[in-house]
C-alpha cells in the first residue's frame, strides 16, 4: 500500500459535519456496540504540543517510570532480569559527535536532556517530539544486583534503527546495524563493582540505503530513529542457551527442537499440555525430536499452545541454565481442494481474510503506548471477525507476535523495504539480505507467522526470484509472497513485476476486489491488498491534509460498501479459487483515513456485529469448499 500526501486521493473531499447532539447520539451508539472503542475511564486529552493526538494509553505510558516492563521474549524466558526501559540522559543532532561507529563515548558533561526509552525522540511520548537527529546518544546507570554475583550478564536490544553502538564504563562492549532485529552483548568484561555507566550511540542516516519501510526518505509518515524496543539486562551462566528454534513436524506428530549452547552440553525437554506432562527426553545440544502423541492442533478458531521447558546441563553433569518456551502443532503448505490449489492449514483450507496493520501510533510512532494497546489491535481485528494480519513495512516486539500466537491470529509478515537498492549495490543489496535473514531469525519460532513477503508493490525490488527462492529454502515450513502486489510501482524506478515463482500470485487492487489475481498452476492467489474506503472522524485525524482511495459520508454507509465489497470477495474465493484477502486496513495511519479505526483507536469507523457478520460467513463457506 501506498497514499501519497498529494491530491491524487482527495477527489472527493466529504466532510462529516455533526452537531453537539449529534456527537452523543454517535457516541451513545457506538458504546452500545463496543465499548472498547470508548476511552478508558481518567482519560484526559493532552494538549497539542504534548501529544496531537493521544490514545486511551498514552497518560499511563507518560505516567510509567518503567514503560513497556513486560518479558521481552516469552519463546526463551527466563526468571531473572532488569528492564532499563524509562528515564535516560540523551543529546541528538546533525551536529553532534557522528554516533556511526563511534570509537570513544561522548561524556554528557555538557547541556542534556532526558528521553524515555524505548520511544524514539521523534514521538510525543519520548519527551522529546523532536525529527531527524540523525546522530543520537543515550546514557543511564544500573546496579546490578547481588544475586548476580559470577554470572555473566547479557544486553538486548529488542531494535534500534539503525546503526547501534554500546559503551559500558567508558569501553566500547559492539556494535550492530539493522533497524528491525533484536540484538544482544555480553557486557561482563566491561562492568565494575557498584555504579555502571551505560552509553548508546544510535545513528540514523534515514537515507533509503537501509531496510526502513514506511520510515524513510520515500515513505510518507512520521521517520523514525534509536532506540524503538524494550532494552534489558539478563544474568546467565558460562554455559547457557543462546537460542532455540521450534519446528512442528504434524506429519510425524513430533517436535523438531534446535538448541544452541556449548558442544558437550547436555538438555532436557518437557512438554506440557496445562500441568499435564506430555512428553521428556533428554539429548545433546543441537537438533532432536519430540514426541507429540495426539497432538491438539493451532488454529485461529483453537489457538492452542503447548508449554516447553527446557534445562541445560554441563560435561559435569550440573544445571546451568532453565529456560521456558512455548509451540504451536500448525503447518501451512499447497495443496489442491477440488482442482483448485490453495494455501492449507494444517490440511484443511482456510480463507486467509484479514487486514493490513501498519503498527503506527499517534502517540508512539512505531512504538505501541502499552502493552495492552499491543494486544489491542490484535483482538479488535480477531473481534471483527479476521483471522489474518499483515505485518506492513516493519516488524514488531516479539510479544507482538506472542499474543498473535495465544489469541489466534495468522499473520503475513513483510520485510521493511529498502529504497535505494541501486545505489552501491555492494553494500546496499547485503544489508537487505543480512536484515531480512535476522528478521526470520528472531520471529521463526511463532506459530502465527504462516507467510514471509520479501518485497511489496517492487519498493527497492532486486532479485525478486532468486530472494523468493532462498526464503523458501531457508523456511520451508512457511509460504512465499514473492512481490506482494506485483502489478503495482512506484514512479521512481522501474518495476520488476511478477517474479513467477514463490507460493502466491499476488496483485494490488483499489478499491477492488474485482480483477484479482486467480491462481496458476503451483501458486495460490491472493488479494494482497484492496478497499481502502475512508470516513473523515472531526477531532480523531492526525492534523495534516487527510485523504484515502475513496470515501464515505457516513458511518452506515461506509460497512454498507464493506459488506458488499466482502460478498465479491466470496464470489471471488468461490467461482475463481481466491484463498486470501486483506483489507487495508486497521487503523487510520496520520494523513490516512481509511482505517476501520481512527488513528487514535478511539472510534469505530464501521457497524462491528455487521463486518464480523460477513467476515465469518465467508470463512465459514471457506470450510465447505473442502467438504465431499
Amino acid at each position: 500500500m501506498y497514499i501519497l500526501r498529494s491530491d491524487k486521493a482527495n477527489t472527493m473531499n466529504i466532510l462529516v459535519s455533526c452537531t453537539g447532539v449529534e456527537k452523543r447520539r454517535s457516541l451513545q451508539r457506538w458504546l452500545l456496540l463496543c465499548v472498547c472503542t470508548l476511552p478508558v475511564a481518567g482519560f484526559n486529552p493532552l494538549p497539542a504540543q504534548v501529544c496531537e493526538l493521544p490514545t486511551r494509553w498514552t497518560n499511563a505510558a507518560m505516567a510509567a517510570s518503567v514503560p513497556l516492563s513486560e518479558y521481552p521474549r516469552p519463546q526463551l524466558q527466563r526468571t531473572a532480569w532488569i528492564c532499563l526501559n524509562g528515564q535516560w540522559d540523551y543529546t541528538g543532532g546533525k551536529d553532534l559527535p557522528s554516533a556511526l561507529a563511534p570509537e570513544t563515548a561522548i561524556s554528557f558533561e555538557g547541556k542534556h536532556e532526558k528521553i524515555k526509552v524505548p520511544f524514539c525522540p521523534e514521538s510525543a511520548l519520548s519527551g522529546i517530539k523532536r525529527a531527524q537527529e540523525i546522530n543520537m546518544w543515550y546514557r543511564r546507570k544500573f546496579v546490578l544486583p547481588a544475586s548476580w554475583k559470577g554470572k555473566r550478564v547479557l544486553i538486548h536490544f529488542g531494535a534500534v534503527d539503525h546503526e547501534a553502538t554500546v559503551f559500558v564504563n567508558g569501553r566500547k562492549a559492539g556494535s550492530h546495524a539493522g533497524g528491525y532485529d533484536a540484538f544482544s552483548f555480553d557486557i561482563s568484561p566491561f562492568l565494575q563493582n557498584g555504579e555502571n555507566n551505560l552509553v548508546v550511540a544510535a545513528h540514523d542516516a534515514n537515507n533509503g540505503q537501509t531496510p526502513s519501510g514506511k520510515n524513510g526518505p520515500r515513505g510518507d509518515y512520521t521517520f523514525t530513529s534509536g532506540i524503538w524496543q524494550t532494552v534489558w539486562l539478563e544474568p546467565v551462566s558460562p554455559v547457557y542457551i543462546k537460542g532455540i528454534r521450534l519446528l512442528p513436524d504434524l506429519a510425524n506428530s513430533r517436535l523438531q527442537v534446535t538448541v544452541d549452547a556449548d558442544p558437550g552440553s547436555m538438555v532436557a525437554a518437557t512438554v506440557l499440555k496445562g500441568q499435564t506432562v506430555v512428553s521428556t527426553i533428554k539429548s545433546g545440544t543441537g537438533t532432536f525430536y519430540i514426541p507429540i502423541k495426539d497432538p491438539q492442533y493451532w488454529t485461529p478458531d483453537a489457538p492452542f499452545l503447548y508449554d516447553l521447558k527446557l534445562s541445560l546441563y554441563n560435561a559435569a553433569g550440573e544445571k546451568t541454565d532453565e529456560a521456558k518456551s512455548y509451540f504451536g502443532m500448525r503447518d501451512i503448505k499447497l495443496g489442491k481442494v477440488k482442482g483448485v490449489l490453495r494455501p492449507l492449514l494444517n490440511g484443511k483450507f482456510v480463507m486467509q481474510l484479514g487486514l493490513l496493520d501498519q503498527g503506527y501510533w499517534p502517540d508512539g510512532v512505531l512504538t505501541a503506548p502499552t502493552d495492552e494497546a499491543l494486544k489491542f489491535d490484535i483482538m479488535y481485528t480477531k473481534q471483527a471477525g479476521y483471522n489474518l494480519i499483515r505485518k506492513h513495512m516493519k516488524t514488531e516486539p516479539q510479544r507482538f507476535y506472542y499474543w498473535a500466537d495465544r489469541l489466534g491470529m495468522l499473520v503475513w509478515q513483510d520485510m521493511p523495504a529498502i529504497w535505494y537498492q541501486n545505489d552501491d549495490t555492494a553494500v546496499n543489496r547485503t544489508r537487505f539480505r543480512e536484515e531480512l535473514k535476522a528478521l526470520m531469525d528472531d520471529h521463526y519460532n511463532s506459530p502465527s507467522i504462516i507467510t514471509w513477503v520479501p518485497f511489496n508493490e517492487n519498493w527497492g525490488a532486486f532479485d525478486v526470484r532468486e530472494i523468493t527462492d532462498w526464503v523458501k529454502q531457508y523456511d520451508p515450513s512457511r509460504l512465499v509472497n514473492g512481490n506482494s502486489g506485483f502489478n503495482n510501482n512506484p514512479t521512481y524506478q522501474k518495476a520488476y513485476g511478477d517474479p513467477g515463482n514463490g507460493d502466491y500470485v499476488d496483485t494490488h487492487i483499489y478499491v477492488g476486489p474485482n480483477r484479482a489475481s486467480v491462481p496458476d498452476d503451483h501458486r495460490a492467489a491472493s488479494l494482497g491488498e484492496f478497499g481502502g474506503v475512508g470516513l473523515f472522524v472531526r477531532d480523531h485525524m492526525w492534523p495534516v491534509q487527510n485523504n484515502a482511495y475513496d470515501y464515505a459520508t457516513t458511518r452506515t454507509t461506509l460497512t454498507d460498501r464493506y459488506v458488499l465489497l466482502l460478498n465479491q470477495v466470496g464470489q471471488l474465493m468461490k467461482y475463481r479459487g481466491l484463498s486470501v484477502a486483506i483489507y487495508t486496513q486497521t487503523t487510520d495511519v496520520e494523513h490516512e483515513v481509511n482505517g476501520l479505526l481512527t488513528y487514535d483507536r478511539a472510534v469505530e469507523k464501521m457497524e462491528l456485529p455487521r463486518i464480523r457478520q460477513v467476515n465469518r460467513e465467508t470463512i465459514t463457506d471457506s470450510y465447505k469448499l473442502s467438504e465431499p
